[in-house]
């Protein structure tokens, strides 16, 4: 029998098992907020149960609305680059999102990103708070101001702390740096070369602390 919505929080549809799988399996029948009327899948995280590193993005984009895996498109393959320029070994890391519905709207033939609310992110966080729970990373990299705030809390600046190491009862160490999708939207090909060579700077920081 099909669960009913719900209004509430992810919990409600957590499995007895604690497996990332039992997880994965649980979360494609998420209802704990409206997203899951709009997105074609639930995206849950994908890497290493004992991954060094957990990256976590805003939401999956079209491309992973479309074949359920995170950080599949441009954005991915930008931090694919990313992390091959660090020498940080992308098979080690656990890739993830706040939000795990793609959150959209039409305009024209196109699927336009919508900015998930704070219903939403709240309903939807105990998921990530497990996939934290299972990986026990070492580092936490939060990817752009939604993870950041969701993470860190809604004071938190990416542009004022990018690229530094911070505390927190979550990780040893979290950091947040902008998201690639970020970069991907600069205004020129100059700005999106320094953007791209920022985000490399800041992915070798984490490669440092992670020997």
């Amino acid at each position: 029998m099909p669960r009913k919505s719900s209004s509430g929080s992810a919990e409600e549809f957590f499995p007895e098992k604690n497996s990332l799988s039992a997880f994965r399996a649980a979360a494609a029948d998420c209802k704990a907020c409206d997203l899951w009327k709009r997105g074609t899948q639930t995206v849950f995280g994908e890497g290493p149960r004992r991954a060094l590193v957990l990256f976590v993005g805003e939401q999956p984009g079209n491309e992973e609305d479309l074949t359920g895996k995170p950080f599949v498109g441009p954005a991915g393959r930008l931090l694919d680059h990313a992390l091959e320029e660090a020498d940080i070994d992308r098979s080690q890391t656990y890739v993830t999102n706040v939000v795990k519905h793609f959150k959209w709207e039409p305009r024209g033939k196109r699927r336009i990103h919508k900015k998930p609310n704070a219903g939403e992110i709240s309903a939807c966080r105990p998921w990530l708070e497990a996939e934290i729970a299972m990986v026990k990373p070492k580092v936490i990299v939060a990817l752009g101001a939604t993870a950041a705030q969701a993470l860190l809390g809604p004071k938190f600046r990416v542009t004022k702390q990018r690229g530094q190491f911070i505390e927190s009862t979550l990780a040893p160490y979290i950091m947040a740096t902008v998201h690639p999708s970020a970069i991907l939207r600069a205004p020129d090909d100059e700005s999106r070369h320094l953007e791209q060579r920022r985000f490399i700077d800041d992915l070798k920081r984490l490669a440092r602390i992670l020997k």
